[in-house]
């Protein structure tokens, strides 16, 4: 059966069953992760699980700081040790490798140098000039290795007036309007539950990699990829933010609604539970308002959407009422039989145990280890996503990285006598 036409099941089993002997989209690519915490991480992590080969670089004896950053975690064993890892640790730093390195001492700073001149990718998060002082900013390392695409995720980019600026995902989400548009409409503006931008700036850090690697296939050269939180977050306002262009009117917050479409929303049922409806056309809401028993869609207010969307106050009284009659499931079953689109609000724990995402594999475990993680999305028929090993021990690595450099062990020794790694 060719691809195109395969179920989603059927090319989940080909990708599993091509895993353990494909080669990966990023076979071959090495990169240097100067990176911490979330956004960065979750960019490499990403390229570790396209094949690229990721050493990330720790402090001695502190590492990334959310190593530290319990409850929860997962007792783990590494090299038949009992260890702690943290669950905020594991979320983005599997498949990866871990070395320890002094960057502020000198010795340090010239192992960083002789892994970046053997690098495609240096991934690095710190403050805009934070790198200059040790000698590893983009300027300072092109010369070493001019084929290095550098790779820079901060809080508002390398150029503007606040470009000195440290960078947090929930500044990013208030200066960037998604707050305002976050919350009911007479309660209080609120960020977005998990680290939105974090991750989507990460994933934009990764495209430009991507981008920076098929150029330098036509070019030989590398360069220098800067991605901001801000910017990041500025982009998601989406039709938001185009609304405001073409109007010229600050959109406001609607709840669960949705600005251009009703329904497209949340309701209650008789037992309390709450589900989404989302009309998405006129057929859809025909369908609704016959499930309802009610004529709707032949009311001159509510027949087409931009009637409904200048009418949704009293439009969606009268689903509310409706609504209150039956139980949720009841309703969901009704909505689904006459493909309305709709579905429940799952919690995290219903969600992760759902079927489809059990079918789809995105909870997957590593051989001998008992750290569980939340899998890719990303599904390649000829490539797939492979889970080589769960987050390493802080500087599990060292050695290995540094014996691949060139260093014996006695000079290995030697930094470890000094604390350089």
């Amino acid at each position: 059966m060719p691809i195109q036409q395969s179920t989603a099941s059927e090319i989940s089993k080909l990708s599993a069953a091509k895993s353990k002997t494909s080669t990966q989209a990023l076979q071959g690519i090495k990169v240097l992760d100067l990176s911490r915490v979330l956004a960065g991480p979750s960019c490499t992590q990403i390229l570790a699980d396209l094949g690229a080969e990721v050493i990330k670089v720790e402090r001695p004896l502190i590492g990334d700081e959310t190593r530290h950053w319990t409850p929860p975690f997962f007792e783990d064993i590494h090299d038949d040790e009992p260890q702690a890892t943290s669950a905020y640790y594991a979320t983005v730093n599997r498949n990866k490798k871990s070395m320890t390195v002094d960057m502020s001492k000198p010795e340090g700073q010239a192992i960083i140098k002789k892994l970046a001149s053997e690098s495609d990718v240096l991934v690095e998060n710190f403050k805009v000039g934070g790198l200059k002082k040790y000698g590893l900013d983009y300027e300072s390392l092109k010369v070493l290795n001019p084929r290095l695409i550098y790779a820079s995720l901060t809080g508002f980019g390398q150029t503007g007036p606040d470009a000195h600026k440290p960078g947090y995902d929930f500044i990013s989400q208030g200066l960037s309007g998604l707050m305002s548009l976050t919350g009911q409409a007479d309660g209080a503006p609120q960020k977005i539950g998990v680290p939105v931008v974090d991750l989507f700036a990460g994933l934009e850090l990764t495209i430009g990699i991507q981008a920076a690697l098929l150029a330098r296939q036509h070019t030989g050269k590398g360069q220098w990829v800067d991605v901001a939180l801000l910017d990041s977050a500025v982009s998601m306002l989406a039709n938001f933010g185009m609304n405001y262009l073409a109007s010229g009117i600050t959109p406001s917050r609607l709840g669960n609604a949705h600005p251009s479409i009703c329904p497209y929303q949340v309701f209650k049922a008789a037992d309390s539970k709450h589900f989404i409806v989302a009309c998405g056309n006129d057929s859809q809401f025909a369908n609704l308002s016959k499930v309802l028993n009610l004529e709707l869609h032949q009311d001159a207010d509510y027949s087409t959407n931009p009637q409904r969307v200048k009418n949704r106050q009293s439009l969606t009284q009268q689903l509310a009422v409706q609504f209150n009659k039956k139980t949720r499931d009841e309703w969901l079953q009704l909505l689904q039989s006459v493909t309305v689109p709709c579905a429940p609000i799952n919690d995290v724990t219903e969600a992760i145990n759902l079927p489809q995402v059990t079918a789809r594999d995105m909870v997957v475990g590593f051989d001998n280890s008992s750290i569980r993680v939340l899998g890719s999305p990303i599904k390649l028929s000829e490539t797939p996503v492979k889970y080589h090993t769960p987050p390493p021990k802080l500087g599990a690595d060292t050695h290995s990285v540094l014996t691949d450099l060139g260093f014996s062990l006695q000079q290995i020794a030697a930094l470890e006598r000094d604390h350089i790694v």
